[in-house]
């Protein structure tokens, strides 16, 4: 347990240049005190404590202003960057490494029992009151802009931006802009 704790303060200190110590970011990151509720909600869930697990989600999301299903998928590193707003819904699924700004919704689109949350793979980036809505997946190492509306799959390795999102390169590397002379005819 707390080598996992260490990790996440590590994750923190690796993924925003504004901490400065290790004592810094567990006292006062919210996003990182929201994953931690998260586990022992989680914990909660899978041995049938829901409701004191539905409680410990509520008082956190007072708290934090994060609210996370204790149902949701979570790997490893996650880190949450000033974590106000963000909204994970119970079947989303989070893989490890994975860095998530303020406002980001992972939302769902049917009222029935089923899979109808985003699934996150491993290491990918979502910006700031990006909306991820339905039961689709960003893939590896994708970037999603910030403010993007996701409503469909988003590839392995590539960058969306945009309502509704469309890809514009690698992640983390723009398209370049096109040729003035090829885009006037």
């Amino acid at each position: 347990m707390f080598d996992r704790l260490k990790a996440d303060i590590r994750t923190a200190l690796a993924k925003d240049p504004a901490a400065t110590s290790a004592v810094e970011v567990a006292l006062t990151y919210p996003g990182l005190h929201a994953i931690w509720a998260y586990r022992v909600a989680h914990w909660l869930w899978a041995n049938d404590r829901t409701l004191l697990a539905r409680l410990v989600s509520h008082v956190t999301r007072f708290l934090t202003g994060v609210e996370i299903h204790p149902a949701a998928d979570i790997g490893e590193r996650v880190f949450i960057d000033h974590g106000m707003g963000i909204v994970i819904g119970e079947t989303a699924e989070i893989g490890d490494d994975v860095l998530l700004y303020h406002g980001v919704t992972l939302g769902g689109t049917s009222m029935r029992r089923e899979k109808r949350h985003p699934t996150v793979e491993d290491g990918a980036t979502i910006g700031a009151d990006a909306s991820i809505i339905g039961p689709i997946t960003v893939g590896e190492d994708a970037s999603v802009g910030a403010g993007a509306v996701v409503v469909d799959d988003v590839a392995p390795d590539t960058t969306v931006v945009g309502n509704p999102a469309e890809p514009v390169g690698a992640a983390g590397v723009a398209s370049p802009p096109p040729d003035p002379i090829i885009a006037d005819g």
